[in-house]
């Protein structure tokens, strides 16, 4: 990987050094044997390219760059000190993970969205059973299954996983289907704030110049609040038709009101 000049924390990147991996084990050989200050700045300075590397995947967040490379290198001093040279492995390859999830750890506790201890390492935990159960089950889990692998409450987990997800825009496109694109919003269930329209006497009447299929998938979606996934899957089309057809039928009622 070819590196500009760029300094960061100070550190002119142009002129950053790399050291082969032989190199790497007689400086960790040296730090154990003698506990050398020397070998050891050498080894961190002989690293920083492999941190610059990491950090890349964790930029573009709004977080400082300087402040991303200071983790890493915490992540990478980390990685020096717990090193086992009677494994097999080589030290880039321990590593790398030690460095990310340094940085994650820190994106986590200083998210500018404030989330608590406890919600976070249920989320974290329950993130972990999820790809535990998705090598076991060779499908993707649901909540259900997730609350029983870690012995937690269902409403909990699903508060813990949304509360570290990153907010998502709405009319962010997430399906197409021939022109007919789908957008988040169309996946999400409203029952409190259009159950309060739908009562409206003006909009019971327009409903009834409906087919009986689109009153039914407004009456899923807004009366008994539920996904157009789930509409989909109870009324037996895709989930591209309801959009459609709640769209549609939607648009003859704002006509008709």
């Amino acid at each position: 990987m070819a590196f500009q000049k760029v300094v960061i924390s100070g550190v002119n990147t142009s002129e950053l050094t790399v050291l082969q991996e032989k190199e790497k084990m007689e400086l960790l050989r040296e730090i154990r044997d003698t506990g050398s200050r020397e070998a050891r700045d050498k080894l961190i300075q002989g690293n920083l390219r492999l941190v610059l590397s990491v950090i890349q995947r964790f930029t573009g967040r709004g977080e400082d760059v300087d402040d991303l490379f200071q983790v890493g290198v915490v992540g990478l001093i980390k990685a020096i000190n717990n090193f086992d040279l009677s494994k097999e492995v080589r030290f880039s390859t321990y590593c790398v993970p030690m460095i990310s999830g340094e940085l994650r750890r820190y994106l986590r506790d200083y998210s500018q969205i404030k989330v608590s201890r406890s919600l976070r390492d249920l989320a974290y935990k329950a993130m972990q059973a999820k790809e535990r159960l998705t090598g076991t089950l060779c499908r993707e889990p649901n909540i259900t299954e997730i609350a029983e692998e870690i012995g937690a409450k269902r409403e909990d987990v699903v508060i813990a996983l949304e509360s570290v997800t990153d907010p998502v825009s709405l009319y962010e496109p997430i399906y197409s289907d021939s022109g007919d694109t789908l957008y988040v919003l169309d996946q999400i269930s409203d029952k409190n704030g259009i159950e309060n329209w739908l009562g409206e006497i003006a909009f019971r009447e327009a409903m009834q110049s409906l087919s009986d299929r689109e009153k039914k998938i407004l009456h899923l979606r807004f009366f008994q609040g539920k996904t157009q996934i789930e509409v989909a899957s109870e009324i037996g089309i895709s989930q591209a038709q309801v959009s459609r057809l709640e769209k549609g039928a939607l648009s003859k009622i704002k006509e008709s009101v």
